[in-house]
């Protein structure tokens, strides 16, 4: 029996990486959906609204499909911290986070609207990170220029050497997609990684 459509509802270079990780056939839509906090919004809730409004935006225009939304917002004492998006911004984030231990707040939807199937789930990441100095920050920077992740450090390269430890069941959820609660929410929707992969 052939695999339903699926669909990663997000232009993110790193969750395109890691969903091909699954060895699965799956094609990419943009999500039209405004990442707003809302007033008062907890970091952990926004990032389950935004998994869950990008995979519904995407499952209305795909109905036959399955479609993987997911989002992710850094929680430092209860303040969302998102991408950077300029250098000045990420300098003021790492100095923030200097020497604390943060939760990213990552989260995973799974659609399928032909079944009525839908599923989200929250895989928090506890970081520690090392005292930087000033000078580390601007290096790092200069070198690696992580504008488009929240936080400001990209884990999976040099930003690693920034951290002093991290705790999660889910290992990939730091860079964007917890691949452990996707599978199981594919499983569920009746989308068997293993059986489906490709050679």
């Amino acid at each position: 029996m052939s695999a339903p459509a699926l669909i990663l509802a997000s232009t993110s270079r790193y969750r395109h990486e890691l969903l091909s990780r699954l060895r699965l056939a799956f094609t990419v839509v943009a999500p039209q959906v405004d990442e707003t906090p809302r007033p008062r919004e907890a970091p952990a809730a926004l990032a389950l609204r935004l998994a869950l409004e990008k995979a519904r935006d995407v499952a209305a225009r795909h109905p036959e499909a399955i479609v993987i939304g997911a989002d992710q917002v850094a929680d430092l004492d209860g303040q969302a911290i998102g991408k950077p998006g300029s250098h000045a911004r990420a300098v003021e984030q790492l100095r923030r986070m200097s020497g604390r231990r943060l939760v990213f707040q990552t989260a995973v939807a799974v659609l399928r609207p032909s079944t009525g199937f839908e599923q989200a789930q929250l895989a928090p990441v506890w970081v520690s990170v090392r005292r930087l100095a000033d000078a580390e920050i601007e290096r790092y920077l200069e070198l690696e220029q992580p504008y488009d992740c929240a936080g400001s450090a990209k884990s999976e390269t040099l930003g690693i050497a920034l951290l002093e430890a991290i705790d999660s069941d889910d290992p990939t959820a730091l860079v964007g997609l917890p691949l452990i609660r996707t599978c199981e929410m594919l499983r569920q929707a009746g989308l068997d990684p293993v059986a489906h992969a490709r050679r």
